[in-house]
């Protein structure tokens, strides 16, 4: 201001100025802090505005230099204009207030200002409504930095008078601030009032920490909370409150909002948080995406293309959502009078209140019309009962569709006393009699509309490793999870000896089962080395230059070898009897040991080498010598015929009638009294093997000297077991047929060790043997892609490309009830994951059977789709339907135009 004038920048100057204020604010932001809101549409005019200069505002608030387009100079925006983001209530007494609408969706219809930028603005333009917002935190660690745009309203009742008040108040507020506002507007004393979690009008928890979050007491938006009012006169409450029951007259009811369109939590989560410090809060999360035209029609069209607003990462659910919504059976289940099937006194389920928020969702979608649904009411309810599915974090839409199956389930369970059934075991009886008195007991406890649709039945079958007791269960299944290619095998490399000096050391990589057993690894490594009839492989873990262990026993599961351990593999004869093992160690002088015979200064070095030897067979000192020189032979260096200490070799023939150049070693066998024998003196001279152990220990000494006669370097390196890094990206690269997955499924596998079985013949723990096979297919088959693995601290998600079947996909080959009729299926419907574990985004891909074409549900925005690009590697949980012989049954539950243009709820 100057002189009464003021003074008006330039375009450059405002952005300028801008510019720095977003940068000096940004790297400070704190819970506590405020944000304001501003209508998209004003902010696009200002960004155009000061996009006259070189350098440009881009959408999201950050600035890029490039040449302006046009020459025609643009109109300074007008005063800042919020009211299409408000409406206006008015309360018994007359007193106005500013509501946001409850459809605001963050990018599209405002964005977030931090507050020198908003001051900056408003002192510049003016205008209104002011509406400000506060940072706090979020996030399952509470280190997450959310804006909370809609904060909890609750319509405070009292009901003895009529009285009424709507608040808003934060989630981060405490019981206590709560407590004192309520008291506060009805005028009551704090110490008459008591207030109740009175979630679905039923007293849950006393509220009476207050210094407690509403956000640790789980309030969620349209929720009850009761205020119970104390008579100081009589100690006696207002208008008493039964347990579980619902407020006489003269209670103090603080409800919810009955709006069913209010947001769970109402949190929208930028693009920043404290962990980093850095700010990107013009950054929008939800920028609208550049999407060309969906050739989806407004009007006169089928019902069931209605998309569910994105209320801050809960893409996850709106695609989960869509593929149940687009069930037929669910569909035609929730449309009709489904209220008296609802179990409220199930205590595995949620009083119903799961059901009906996903009935009254449903009936939105299917309802005439093409306006965007927000399903805040249905997450306020899932936030209620799963918490973990609360907040503004991306979470994992199978873990939700397994949650929702359930819970719905539980909800709508028609059996309302189980029944306690003892299971049997098959004891020898046919399958089918066994199979068909398990599903009698299940369908006797759990009888619903999930089970109807969703549940199939498998068959397992445990094998005892000790006594090969059989035990075959039948067991109901919802969804079937299948192992993807990268995680069905495994490869291992190992290093493969031999003991007769016919060849050198040598690495195989091997694929095995990655679930499998010792018995698999020797069956790939005997194919991998062109094993004789003859031989046998002895498989050995080596730990610090020594034997480890022997893994003799075929049924060690290959999880107890881990990727960093290192195995050797030795070729020894296979029709050996009573045979012990000669394991020589080698070992190196440590600096100044020189050449000295004695045990001291002497370390292990490279890796054992083990031969087998006969205990009917007199051995002397000489034969261990030689037996040595052919073990060591292949290593020897051409042109070598000296001995260490200077004389001449010679040569002598082994079992295999080769030459072999034989040296007299420094060599010191350990005896049963673990004292050390000189083995380059007597030759002649019987050893006595020890009648206690099964191995003899030789040590090598390998002086300088004798290391320039051999070429020891193929005993130093031992490869770990897998090196990461080659495998899983040509696992990534290979097409994957769905067929093969379901056979990696059904393959027959050890337990892991932490999950044994305890066998009731041993009478005790084993990690047996476990076989699954497909007994009974539901109506609809969900098949989970196993994506996303977990490698202790590590996450992958795995982007591997599964070919599945959209039509005509075969599953009676792999159903062990040989009586069951030829199983087809066809897919409606599948769920997508795209990007990283945390970060990534989920769309539903789903035909509409009534118009047998297409779409892509992306939250709010709904396309047709090519029945070609439903298939890509984000692929993640995929819906198919049994095809029936009769055509009509196959198209049962699917809706026309006509039925849904006459639905009005």
């Amino acid at each position: 201001m100057a002189g009464g004038v003021a003074v008006q920048l330039t375009p450059e100057e405002e952005k300028q100025i801008i510019r720095e204020i977003t940068t000096a604010s940004g790297a400070h932001t704190k819970a506590g802090d405020t944000f304001y809101l501003i209508t998209q549409r004003w902010w696009q005019d200002w960004l155009k505005y000061v996009n006259q200069s070189q350098t440009s505002v881009m959408n999201d608030g950050s600035f890029s230099d490039h040449n302006s387009v046009g020459s025609s100079a643009l109109v300074r925006p007008r005063s800042i204009e919020n009211s299409d983001l408000i409406y206006e209530t008015e309360s018994e007494d007359s007193a106005k207030t500013i509501e946001l609408q409850d459809t605001l969706v963050e990018g599209t219809d405002y964005i977030l200002l931090p507050e020198g930028v908003w001051n900056q603005l408003y002192s510049w333009y003016g205008g209104g409504p002011v509406l400000a917002r506060k940072v706090i935190d979020s996030g399952l660690s509470q280190t997450e930095l959310s804006v909370e745009v809609y904060p909890l309203r609750l319509q405070l009742h009292l009901m003895s008078k009529g009285d009424q008040s709507t608040i808003r108040i934060s989630k981060k507020e405490t019981i206590g601030e709560l407590h004192r506002r309520a008291c506060e507007i009805f005028d009551l004393k704090t110490k008459q009032v008591y207030i109740w979690d009175y979630f679905s009008r039923q007293k849950h928890a006393l509220m009476n920490d207050l210094e407690k979050t509403l956000d640790d007491a789980n309030i969620q938006m349209d929720q009850d909370i009761l205020v119970e009012v104390i008579n100081s006169d009589t100690g006696g409450c207002v208008g008493p409150v039964q347990e579980n029951g619902s407020a006489d007259n003269g209670a103090l009811a603080v409800a919810a909002s009955q709006s069913s369109s209010l947001p769970a939590g109402g949190l929208y989560v930028n693009k920043y948080s404290s962990r980093n410090g850095n700010s990107e809060l013009l950054q929008n999360t939800n920028v609208e995406k550049a999407y060309g035209p969906s050739g989806v029609s407004t009007r006169g069209s089928s019902c069931g293309l209605t998309g569910l607003l994105n209320l801050g990462n809960t893409c996850f659910m709106n695609s989960a959502i869509q593929c149940l919504v687009h069930t037929p059976e669910f569909a035609r289940y929730f449309r009709d009078d489904y209220h008296q099937e609802i179990n409220r006194q199930n205590p595995l389920g949620m009083v119903g209140e799961l059901a009906l928020a996903f009935g009254e969702l449903l009936r939105k979608l299917w309802a005439p019309g093409r306006t965007p649904v927000a399903p805040r009411s249905f997450k306020a309810k899932l936030a209620r009962f799963a918490p973990q599915f609360s907040g503004c974090s991306q979470h994992d839409s199978q873990e939700l569709l397994a949650f929702l199956l359930d819970g719905l389930h539980e909800d709508l369970n028609r059996v309302k006393h189980k029944p306690y059934i003892k299971s049997r075991d098959a004891d020898g009886r046919p399958d089918e009699e066994v199979a068909d008195e398990y599903w009698a007991n299940h369908i006797a406890r759990n009888d619903s509309i999930i089970v109807d649709v969703c549940q199939g039945q498998y068959k397992s079958t445990l094998v005892c490793p000790a006594c090969n007791k059989v035990s075959v269960t039948f067991d109901p299944f919802m969804y079937l999870s299948l192992p993807l290619q990268s995680t069905i095998t495994r490869s291992m490399t190992v290093t493969v000896f031999t003991c007769d000096g016919s060849a050198l050391p040598a690495a195989c990589t091997v694929s095995v089962p990655k679930q499998g057993r010792c018995r698999d690894l020797i069956q790939a490594l005997s194919n991998a080395c062109s094993l004789q009839l003859n031989e046998k492989l002895l498989l050995a873990e080596i730990r610090g230059h020594l034997i480890y262990r022997f893994l003799e026993d075929p049924l060690i599961s290959l999880s107890s070898i881990k990727d960093d351990d290192h195995l050797a593999a030795y070729k020894i004869p296979k029709v050996l009897k009573k045979t012990k093992f000669l394991q020589l160690i080698h070992r190196r002088g440590e600096q100044g040991a020189g050449n000295s015979q004695s045990t001291m200064g002497w370390k292990p070095y490279g890796t054992p080498l083990v031969s087998p030897i006969s205990c009917d067979d007199t051995i002397t000192r000489g034969d261990i010598q030689l037996m040595v020189n052919k073990m060591l032979s292949p290593m020897l260096r051409k042109n070598n015929t000296e001995y260490p200490d200077g004389s001449n070799a010679r040569q002598s023939y082994g079992g295999s009638l080769k030459p072999v150049t034989f040296h007299k070693l420094p060599l010191q066998l350990v005896d049963e009294n673990n004292a050390c024998i000189d083995l380059t003196v007597g030759e002649d001279k019987v050893v006595k093997l020890s009648s206690s152990s099964m191995s003899i220990l030789v040590f090598a000494d390998w002086s300088q000297k004798l290391l320039g006669s051999y070429d020891t370097s193929h005993l130093e390196t031992l490869p770990e077991v897998c090196k990461y890094g080659h495998v899983n990206k040509k696992a990534r690269t290979e097409p994957l047929s769905l067929y093969t997955c379901l056979e990696a499924f059904l393959r027959e596998e050890p337990l892991v060790p932490e999950d044994m079985w305890y066998c009731p013949q041993c009478k005790e723990r084993r990690q047996a043997s476990k076989k699954l096979d497909l007994w009974r297919l539901p109506e609809v088959l969900v098949i989970h892609l196993k994506r996303f693995s977990y490698s202790r601290s590590i996450k992958h998600k795995l982007d591997t490309f599964v070919n599945f079947p959209i039509h005509d996909f075969d599953v009676t080959n792999y159903i062990a009830n040989k009586n069951t009729p030829r199983q087809i299926y066809e897919l409606y419907a599948l769920t997508n994951h795209y990007g990283g574990m945390g970060s990534g985004h989920y769309t539903a891909h789903i035909k509409l059977l009534d118009e047998n074409r297409w779409y892509n549900f992306d939250d709010s925005h709904i396309s047709v789709i090519n029945e070609e690009d439903v298939k890509s590697a984000a692929a993640y949980v995929l819906f198919y339907r049994r095809v029936h012989s009769d055509k009509s049954s196959a198209s049962n539950g699917a809706y026309s135009t006509g039925e849904c243009q006459n639905y009005h709820n």
